[in-house]
């Protein structure tokens, strides 16, 4: 595992360029957001998404995915105008939406209900997301079941050994993202 820090990964210019190229070709990422770390991957890429399922051991249960833009999850998903209005104004933020899904959707991460959840979180390495283009699976650093992670140094040795890439920015003090379901005809906040 490759690590670095959030400030580097940010302004050497090659390394930046690297982990966009890594997004891209699907490595696996430990990440900043603005709530806690996360575990991630191209979204589209099917091998890699099994990769982060195993690492957690997570089943069939459904991803969400850090959209690269807001024009990106328009075109993405069958998200009606009043949801989008809503969707402009919390985004980016420390939110999940969940979304109708459309035929453009990255098929490893629709889930059974045809639905996908989306984040863009407020956070720098957002910058990295956005310039690579493309949809980021975004899951907490844990086992499914046990605490999110909220330092690199607390990353399990068993998750440790699937990752190719930690992007370092020091203790996360924040709680998991807010879901809004926005599949409906009303908006449902559900608890976590």
């Amino acid at each position: 595992m490759h690590t670095c820090t959030l400030n580097c990964a940010l302004k050497d210019h090659a390394l930046r360029a690297r982990l966009v190229h890594d997004i891209i070709s699907g490595k696996l990422f430990i990440y900043p957001t603005d709530t806690i770390y996360g575990i991630g991957c191209n979204a589209e890429n099917e091998s890699s998404v099994l990769r982060i399922r195993e690492a957690k051991s997570r089943g069939s249960a459904p991803f969400s995915v850090i959209a690269p833009s807001k024009e990106w999850i328009w075109s993405h998903t069958n998200i009606s105008p009043a949801n989008r209005e809503l969707a402009g104004k919390l985004l980016p933020g420390p939110y999940t939406l969940i979304l109708p899904a459309n035929n453009k959707s990255p098929k490893p991460v629709v889930s059974s209900q045809k639905t996908i959840g989306l984040r863009m979180p407020r956070h720098p390495f957002m910058e990295i997301i956005s310039e690579a283009g493309v949809p980021f699976l975004t899951t907490s650093v844990n086992r499914s079941g046990q605490l999110p992670v909220k330092s690199l140094r607390d990353v399990p040795e068993d998750i440790r050994k699937y990752i190719d890439w930690a992007v370092d920015s020091g203790v996360l003090d924040g709680h998991p993202s807010r879901i809004f379901d926005m599949t409906g005809p009303e908006l449902k906040i559900i608890s976590r």
